[in-house]
């Protein structure tokens, strides 16, 4: 099963329950029309570690269980980077450029987007709060705050406050993977991810995964990720903390 498939439909199984039923379209429109990025790179990561972590993946998002019964716990954790970062650029884009301007129904538009997103990095959380990935999923958000109220400031560099979310999210993302697998992330492969986040970000989304992922890519992660860390932290300093 394609990486990208594979996330979005754990993505779209964790969201199935909403209510209302408007607001669970506004969320599936979303994650239908998104790249699949971070979910990919969360997968990658994972088999830099272990190649034969997800081989049941090709069954179906459903098919992977572990000893206690839980379905593809992998393309979860993938799926709560993917929500994580989906909510926070969609609260970056309201923030931006603010949606109330009239008394009509593009209002109430404005105000399912705003409810989208906290659901959106809620559900994200939901999905990683149980792993090694939770403190740093917990780290973006405050560094995104953060660099949102800094680029308020007169003479901020708006446009590299903002890609410090992709930054951030790349980093979450091999944290995720990684550790998921039984490893964790070096040093130098949370450089490399906060790096290439930043270079994977166009106008304020993502490229396509397969555009962001050559092989280079790939076999560049799995080298960083055999790295020695030289360190017991777990979850090694990056670009969330500023």
């Amino acid at each position: 099963m394609d990486d990208a498939v594979r996330a979005r439909d754990a993505a779209r199984e964790v969201l199935d329950d909403i209510e209302p039923e408007r607001l669970k379209e506004v969320l599936f429109d979303r994650l239908s029309d998104t790249s699949m990025t971070p979910a990919v790179l969360t997968l990658l990561s994972a088999r830099a570690v272990d190649s034969n972590v997800d081989a049941d993946a090709e069954r179906g998002p459903t098919a992977h269980r572990t000893a206690s019964g839980d379905s593809d716990e992998l393309a979860e954790q993938a799926a709560g980077v993917q929500l994580i970062y989906e909510g926070l650029r969609l609260t970056r884009s309201l923030a931006h450029d603010v949606p109330w301007t009239t008394d009509d129904d593009s209002d109430i538009t404005a105000d399912l987007d705003v409810l989208a997103a906290d659901v959106l990095v809620a559900r994200g959380f939901y999905l990683l709060a149980r792993t090694d990935a939770a403190t740093r999923a917990v780290e973006v958000v405050r560094a995104f705050g953060r660099d949102q109220t800094h680029r308020r400031r007169e003479g901020a560099d708006t446009a590299a406050l903002d890609r410090n979310l992709e930054a951030d999210i790349f980093a979450l993302a091999v944290i995720a993977g990684t550790t998921s697998a039984g490893g964790e992330a070096p040093p130098a492969l949370l450089e490399y991810a906060t790096d290439l986040g930043r270079e994977c970000d166009v106008d304020g989304g993502l490229v396509p995964a397969a555009t962001a992922f050559s092989e280079a890519t790939t076999d560049r992660i799995a080298s960083l990720s055999a790295t020695d860390s030289g360190s017991d932290d777990r979850v090694p300093s990056s670009a969330t903390d500023r």
